[in-house]
């Protein structure tokens, strides 16, 4: 379990970005696979997500997740929902004591986020096309509206794929740069020749910088390099394995 000291309990606040070590999945999946659209067993994935969440003192069915669909979508959290009725969004807002809100990925990026004040939380989940679309300014702005403030709102970017891992074509970073000629600086020439390297956490940081959030910080964990710590879509492809399990990272205001 690994937390960031922006993200104090002291003031009224729990978090925790999990590794995979701890869980009952095996194989692929080894061993804390909380995401059930991995393909690994339900009951494994129920019992891990049981196993993680006892580890902030709260019930598995207080822990709220979506249905992650890479968009800018984000939703306001007021109950835990059951499994099937899992919004398709990927982020939450809540300022409801006891809701456990939980992102999954596999080299994305979980953002966690934090206004102690006005006692409001967000999770985002921070993949490229997310970070692209807006999904960081839109949890800031939906937490604006449930009372937050941009310079109070502290934002924890978890344990995802590093600028050395993530290797793109030519082509990718004309989408970053037509939006923003600036986002070129998050490149660089990789060994292959007209690829480049992507550095999402630092994208994604400036991205929350900009919008006027009061404190970034990231845990500076590469999932992609770091096998024995973290589920990693890319080097799952890269070894042509089936499947790939989904870590789990979660923040939740104290009652």
């Amino acid at each position: 379990m690994i937390t960031l000291d922006i993200l104090d309990p002291n003031a009224g606040v729990q978090h925790a970005f999990f590794s995979r070590r701890g869980g009952v999945s095996g194989g692929l999946y080894a061993s804390l696979n909380c995401g059930y659209g991995s393909g690994d067993a339900e009951e494994n994935v129920a019992q891990n997500r049981r196993i993680a969440m006892d580890q902030l003192g709260l019930t598995a069915g207080r822990l709220a997740t979506c249905y992650q669909v890479h968009s800018a979508k984000v939703v306001a959290v007021e109950r835990a929902w059951v499994r099937g009725q899992a919004p398709r969004a990927d982020a939450m807002v809540t300022r409801i004591a006891g809701i456990a809100l939980g992102i999954l990925t596999a080299d994305c990026a979980p953002i966690l986020f934090h206004d102690p004040v006005a006692g409001v939380i967000g999770a985002a989940h921070g993949g490229w096309r997310g970070a692209l679309s807006g999904i960081g300014e839109e949890t800031i702005a939906m937490m604006v509206a449930s009372g937050a403030e941009r310079d109070r709102i502290r934002a924890a970017i978890g344990p995802c794929i590093s600028r050395n891992s993530y290797e793109v074509g030519p082509e990718f970073p004309e989408r970053f740069s037509g939006a923003d000629a600036a986002s070129m600086s998050y490149f660089a020439p990789a060994p292959r020749a007209g690829h480049f390297l992507f550095d999402l956490p630092g994208y994604i940081e400036c991205r929350l910088a900009r919008s006027g959030v009061g404190m970034v910080q990231r845990t500076g964990y590469d999932t992609f390099a770091e096998d024995a710590l973290f589920f990693s879509y890319r080097r799952s492809c890269l070894r042509s394995e089936r499947a790939y399990g989904r870590g789990l990272s979660v923040i939740v205001l104290k009652s």
